[in-house]
């Protein structure tokens, strides 16, 4: 099983992070614009736990290109009002992680993007 872990530190509040993270169906507005194009919650499509006290979103997803993919994102505090975001992949097969890690990456850069632009327009 690949595992894939990304880290960044974040100019933005936890609490302004996290507000984007928690607000699932709405992540191609407030966290991943241009990244993810929409989100469509369907039952059954995608398996998804909201943790408010650990500010951790954790989700499962199967599809014809991936037998298994658990994945995670959390805020965490960073000090002087930034903040470290985290995401974790576990997946299966093999051979899709320098994909999955490639698509991570670019998700990676539009989530700092977004939410250091959204703090900045709250500040």
């Amino acid at each position: 099983m690949a595992s894939i872990r990304r880290e960044a530190r974040i100019q933005a509040r936890p609490e302004t992070a996290w507000a984007a993270l928690r607000d699932v169906g709405a992540l191609h507005h407030r966290l991943v614009p241009g990244f993810v194009v929409d989100t469509r919650l369907e039952e059954g499509a995608r398996i998804v736990d909201v943790d408010e006290e650990a500010r951790r979103v954790a989700w499962s997803a199967r599809t014809e290109r991936l037998s298994h993919h658990n994945a995670s994102a959390q805020v965490f505090p960073d000090g002087a009002g930034g903040c470290r975001f985290v995401w974790i992949a576990d997946l299966l097969p093999d051979e899709a992680a320098p994909a999955i890690a490639e698509m991570i990456d670019q998700g990676m850069r539009t989530i700092q993007d977004t939410l250091e632009r959204t703090e900045r327009a709250s500040g």
